[in-house]
């Protein structure tokens, strides 16, 4: 193992190498700029010896075809449905020119700069070099920001390339991307319950007995999408994950307390299900004194206990990892520094397999990244749909955006609706929240002032329209009809002709859960996701068992065939901007998207066989 001294030695012989620069092919001129989001402010010049860990997006030789590929096997009216691609398919079509290769390393080595390392298909370049050593070589200036929660980064809103690598580079961060992924949750234990008054209780007696409106328990998401009694057949070849990010990892002993109240045989699934932990994320362990004081691991807890409460015997695999911690100006000190994403899905992609089911809780406004980065991030998740696995992720907890920040990021502070991002990439799956039963309806909780005095917002299953992505043509048709539907309603408030999310939505308002070894409710599209995830993991055990592929990337499939194994959503709205947000409507919606699920009924449409 290489010592820290010897570390600090090689980046100062780099920097001394740098002092007098070197000169490029040709000019340097801006490749990419991106304005300061709001909550934001510059405080200092950054530390020249603070050490970066910097990601270097070299452009696919043929993403293009990588795309046809997605939509082919996705594509259930394709004869190559479910013939989804290998790990060395995707990284055939996706590796960078030798071209592209030669001129990135020749401008890195003419720098004196070595690679430290390489995503799996070399679209990636990973180099750790002091902030001083980055200025230089991207003609640019970072600067400490302080977000207004006290969270702080390095970054640089503008910089440059030569001119002649502006073709061959897509993207490097962390630059000029404020990303801060944050998990969809919105009330914990210590949030009251918040009964609407007109609520009714489902005629249903069957359903009436099961699902209480104050604490929503897998027995009655069990009973009300109609996977109670399925005997799982395919063990041995599915499997779900879920993703922790902000040193969130799942507490073994809560998640038995859990099941062994509300699904006692499934106890065991709680003791042995793997934790694995990438770019220095948390491990299995109990929690510490200090994460129970800053609440940590609620959002883990949750999304293991609503993926076991509902589908506990196919095998579940944790991903937990590291980035985006606070920033620490000591000295040559290497950071994994808020890009939490990209290290998850470059360190899966590497990997011979993978789940056929991945869920999401974490998200952030659209507009706080770069269009360039969210792009090439959206194109890694599209590999893994190429592979055969479903990406789901939370579509947001504010509807159309929170009261107070609904403003553009471009510097004309125009009043906008906030679309979020990944759930706006068209490649992955965005699962909203419903409540109540008989019958479902957009999962609303009114804004309230806590215990502590804290005042809260309201919560809103979320959902918009991309800014950054156009509808894809699984939804163009679908999404443009909800649009001429408005009537011109909220006209130049959001993108009309952008990618519509979410896509399905599930139960998020008062969820069951234990955390610290206490019973409480939790509610979001982070708990409507993975509980979704779960659900989708089931209809792959029915395929899988019946001799067929999993359904890999859905949305193809959701928009052509399977929204008809959906309950449609119809009443409630995107509350959030100070209005009433986008209705739910008959048809697709950008609140509910297609509806919430009727699991015999996706099974039937996908091929499958039922096995209760």
């Amino acid at each position: 193992m290489v010592g820290f001294s010897a570390v600090v030695s090689a980046l100062l012989a780099a920097h001394a190498a740098l002092a007098t620069p070197v000169r490029s092919r040709t000019s340097y001129r801006v490749k990419d700029s991106h304005h300061v989001p709001r909550n934001w402010r510059r405080v200092s010049r950054a530390p020249a010896d603070h050490v970066i860990n910097l990601q270097i997006g070299v452009k696919q030789s043929n993403f293009a075809e990588l795309e046809r590929h997605l939509y082919e096997v996705s594509d259930p009216d394709h004869e190559r449905y479910g013939q989804h691609l290998s790990g060395d398919d995707v990284k055939e079509l996706v590796k960078p020119t030798n071209e592209t290769l030669d001129l990135v390393h020749e401008w890195l080595g003419d720098n004196g700069i070595t690679p430290s390392s390489y995503s799996s298909a070399k679209d990636w370049i990973m180099v750790t070099l002091p902030i001083e050593t980055i200025e230089r070589l991207l003609d640019t200036e970072y600067h400490v920001y302080e977000h207004k929660d006290g969270g702080k980064v390095a970054r640089a809103p503008r910089w440059s390339l030569p001119a002649h690598l502006h073709k061959h580079i897509d993207t490097i961060q962390p630059t000029n991307s404020f990303f801060r992924a944050h998990a969809e949750k919105f009330d914990h234990i210590e949030a009251p319950v918040h009964l609407n008054p007109n609520y009714k209780p489902p005629s249903n007696e069957t359903l009436n007995a099961v699902c209480n409106v104050s604490s929503v328990t897998p027995e009655c998401f069990q009973t009300l999408y109609s996977t109670k009694g399925y005997k799982t057949q395919a063990c041995d070849k599915n499997k779900v994950g879920f993703n922790n990010f902000l040193g969130e990892h799942p507490i073994r002993t809560d998640g038995e307390l859990f099941l062994a109240k509300f699904r006692p045989e499934a106890v065991s699934s709680a003791k042995d299900f793997p934790q694995l932990t990438i770019a220095d994320g948390p491990g299995d362990y109990a929690l510490t004194p200090n994460e129970i004081e800053a609440g940590t691991s609620k959002e883990a807890n949750l999304d293991f206990q609503a993926i076991a409460g509902i589908s506990w015997e196919t095998p579940i695999i944790s991903y937990s990892t590291g980035g985006s911690p606070p920033f620490t100006p000591s000295p040559s000190t290497p950071t994994n520094t808020n890009e939490p994403y990209l290290e998850w899905v470059n360190w899966l992609l590497s990997q011979e397999s993978f789940p056929q089911v991945i869920t999401t809780s974490y998200a952030d406004d659209e507009q706080t990244v770069p269009q360039s980065y969210a792009t090439r991030v959206c194109q890694q998740f599209a590999q893994v749909g190429a592979r055969g696995t479903s990406l789901l992720f939370s579509s947001g907890d504010s509807g159309v955006g929170t009261y107070g920040t609904c403003l553009s990021n471009d510097g004309k502070n125009t009043t906008q609706f906030l679309a979020e991002f990944p759930p706006s990439c068209p490649y992955v799956t965005a699962v909203g929240a419903t409540m109540n039963f008989e019958p479902e309806v957009v999962a609303y909780r009114p804004a309230f002032t806590g215990p502590d005095g804290v005042r809260h917002g309201n919560y809103t299953s979320g959902g918009g329209f991309s800014n950054y992505f156009p509808a894809p043509r699984y939804q163009a048709a679908t999404t443009r009809s909800y649009v001429d539907g408005l009537a011109g309603a909220y006209a130049g408030l959001y993108n009309a002709s952008g990618r519509g999310y979410p896509d399905i939505a599930a139960q998020g308002l008062y969820f069951a859960y234990f955390w610290n070894g206490t019973e409480g409710t939790i509610s979001g599209t982070s708990a409507s996701c993975p509980l979704t995830g779960g659900i989708i993991s089931l209809v792959n055990d029915a395929l899988l068992a019946s001799g067929r592929p999993p359904l890999g990337f859905l949305n193809p499939w959701l928009y052509s065939r399977g929204f008809k194994g959906l309950t449609d959503i119809t009443s409630g709205s995107a509350v959030g901007c100070g209005v009433d947000g986008f209705p739910a409507k008959e048809g697709w919606d950008p609140v509910t998207g297609l509806g919430t699920p009727i699991f015999p009924g996706l099974v039937g449409l996908a091929g499958g066989k039922l096995f209760y």
